[in-house]
């Protein structure tokens, strides 16, 4: 496990993106729940964010901490989201996880695909 510090985190995990993970922990209630954050070939660009909450912490997962839940990222997925923002946005297209990705060269419309 690659427990991150505030000082070297190798992305943003929004406040926002926090309180909504915990907030979601909550109403699973179910205090192991951490959020795991994975890119995967698909999507209309290429690649694709996926979202789940995991129990289990993988030995060579990257964790973020943050407002007392912890972001959960593997090997593969992580060099695909240094430098990115994970954030949580309510508004009028309706309230969801946007990752603001500056290795990305292309997005598509439904925001969870990308290219590098």
């Amino acid at each position: 496990m690659n427990a991150i510090t505030d000082l070297q985190d190798p992305l943003v995990f929004t406040d926002s993106a926090a309180n909504k993970v915990k907030e979601m922990i909550d109403e699973e209630n179910n205090a192991n729940l951490k959020l795991r954050i994975a890119v995967s070939g698909g999507g209309c660009s290429g690649f694709q964010y996926g979202f789940t909450l995991d129990e289990v912490i993988n030995e060579d997962d990257t964790v973020l901490n943050k407002n007392g839940v912890q972001l959960l990222i593997d090997p593969m997925s992580i060099q695909y989201l240094i430098g990115a923002e994970i954030d949580y946005q309510d508004g009028i297209e309706g309230s969801q996880f946007v990752i603001k990705n500056p290795s990305a060269t292309s997005t598509c419309g439904c925001g969870s695909s990308f290219s590098v």
